[in-house]
């Protein structure tokens, strides 16, 4: 492998094998990222979720502590993620008539060495996996999509908005 392509590439050591970061030497800086992602479906089911006929309860409901609860696990998820102390989590799911579905915004925070994008958009996935198991029995079409980062700020490369027309203005 490209000796500079290596040397750019912080998760490859000098062999080309997988490794974790070492963040040591990092400030704490206060980190926020905000994900986002979409559950497509019928009519039929999103009628159904929103006048709580669902079978298995609390849809929506269920689908946030998931979410959140992903989010606290994603070093558990993902081989290179740290453990991170997180100091808010929050997932909010909107009702888009248009996809016809939800949207799916996760926003993670904390005062660490490294960044919280992976937990949010671990959320934000993990929230759209739940809605889905939820509502399985209605529909197994159902449809999850476009999982992104939008925003992240904080750190040795500072912010990070997503282009407007990227999107779905939640």
């Amino acid at each position: 492998m490209d000796t500079d392509i290596l040397h750019s590439l912080a998760h490859l050591d000098q062999s080309g094998n997988a490794q974790m970061v070492d963040v040591t030497h990092k400030p704490q800086t206060v980190r926020r990222a905000i994900a986002v992602c979409e559950i497509s479906m019928k009519t039929t089911t999103l009628d159904a979720i929103q006048s709580g006929n669902v079978p298995k309860g609390d849809v929506l409901g269920t689908a946030r502590l998931a979410g959140i609860m992903a989010a606290k696990q994603t070093a558990n998820l993902i081989p290179m993620c740290h453990p991170i102390n997180l100091t808010s989590v929050d997932v909010k799911i909107f009702l888009d008539e248009n996809i016809p579905g939800y949207q799916i915004e996760a926003e993670v925070k904390t005062k660490s060495e490294t960044g919280v994008e992976m937990e949010a958009m671990t959320a934000a996935t993990i929230a759209a996996l739940t809605l889905y198991d939820m509502a399985k029995s209605l529909e197994k079409t159902m449809i999850i999509s476009n999982t992104r980062l939008i925003h992240k700020s904080g750190g040795k490369s500072g912010d990070f908005n997503a282009p407007k027309g990227d999107y779905c203005d939640i």
